[in-house]
């Protein structure tokens, strides 16, 4: 059995009911699945490829930033207008070329802090406009990031989003606690250890708020995440906090589940594979991957410019013959394939890392699609 089974879409961007079943079943099974952020066509095929390849689900994210960068850097952004066009764009591209790559995969956007929220709030438009014509939204889901805010007005700010996502069935992830370093121009190098640290209270509260308006909702919860890679032992991850902050849930409506919760872990990169796991084993079932992914990107076009120097200093001539053309070796879609070939390569070992590739992915080559509706709805006792 793979995970495609309990999916009602086999393959391409799922919404609604699918993305509750898929997190329910990564709980149940102990696998998460990798989030990517993608800033161009050529990361998220990157990101596509080594998930196909793996026959696993897939979270493809756009940020703020990277949202911009797909609309192009050269597009004003003083209104967010870049981001909410580039990610508009990247959304449809990602959806025209999804289901060739025969897997599911879950739409996202990352952190919107409260300066951008009217990123949020122009692609919520275009959801709501896919939805009255496709009975989806545009995204699968979204991320609202009010960690850095006080704690009642980030919790009903989010409720409101996510009382304007319910209608579409569209996942809410919201963080609470604060993901430290520096990330897409936001930078909490500096705040105080304690805020990276969430209190089981906060998650409670955050649930019981949220479940009373839709099951579609998810909690990046702080255990000490950083943003970005630091020397070992520079990081204090205590993943163990977690597994509390379910049992503190679980206590309070006397849930059956052990895992009432749908955790997301930020600031994945340069962690080791024993936090990831510890994390999986209480809830988490979304893993951000981002800087580790920049560096895989850029190792593979580096290698190949320094390995293929002398071919790339003129268009004619080179160590075979000054009459010797070097079209082919400066030609962008051979240098810019070596970075997909590296980053696919740093996305599988996660895909592995996350027991994510123990759920294979299997597609009935008689299914193209269908609803993403139906099956388990409701939050769970």
């Amino acid at each position: 059995m793979g995970v495609t089974d309990v999916l009602s879409r086999k393959k391409g961007v799922i919404v609604g009911d699918d993305v509750l079943k898929l997190f329910s079943y990564a709980q149940e099974k102990n696998f998460a699945i990798p989030a990517i952020n993608v800033t161009s066509t050529s990361t998220a095929v990157a990101a596509l490829e080594a998930a196909r390849d793996k026959k696993a689900p897939i979270i493809l994210q756009l940020s703020q930033g990277g949202a911009a960068f797909f609309a192009g850097k050269g597009v004003a952004n003083d209104k967010q207008q870049a981001s909410i066009a580039g990610g508009i764009a990247g959304a449809h591209y990602i959806r025209s070329i999804a289901p060739a790559y025969d897997i599911p995969i879950v739409l996202h956007t990352d952190h919107c802090a409260k300066k951008l929220l009217p990123w949020l709030d122009g692609l919520m438009d275009a959801d709501e406009a896919y939805f009255k014509d496709h009975g989806e939204p545009l995204f699968s889901s979204h991320m609202i990031d009010l960690s850095e805010e006080e704690k009642d007005w980030n919790i009903s700010t989010t409720a409101k989003y996510l009382k304007r996502a319910a209608p579409m069935k569209q996942w809410l992830e919201m963080e609470i606690g604060i993901t430290g370093g520096e990330e897409d121009g936001v930078n909490n190098e500096n705040v105080d250890n304690a805020a990276l640290y969430t209190q089981p209270e906060d998650i409670y509260e955050i649930y019981h708020t949220l479940s009373q308006i839709s099951p579609y909702f998810s909690i990046a919860a702080g255990f000490g995440n950083v943003h970005g890679v630091y020397k070992p032992g520079n990081v204090q991850l205590h993943p163990e906090l977690l597994g509390k902050h379910q049992q503190y849930v679980k206590d309070k409506i006397g849930a059956k589940e052990d895992k009432p919760v749908f955790l997301v872990f930020h600031g994945g990169s340069g962690s080791t594979k024993e936090e990831y796991k510890e994390a999986i084993s209480h809830g988490v079932v979304k893993v951000n991957l981002d800087t580790d992914l920049q560096f895989a990107y850029l190792s593979g076009i580096r290698d190949y410019i320094l390995n293929k120097k002398d071919y790339l200093m003129k268009p004619v001539g080179n160590p075979d013959g000054n009459d010797k053309p070097n079209k082919k070796y400066f030609d962008p879609r051979v240098w810019i394939r070596e970075g997909e070939k590296t980053m696919a390569a740093r996305v599988q070992e996660g895909l592995t890392d996350f027991n994510t590739v123990e759920v294979r992915a299997v597609v009935m080559d008689d299914d193209d699609g269908g609803g993403g509706g139906g099956g388990y709805g409701g939050i769970r006792p």
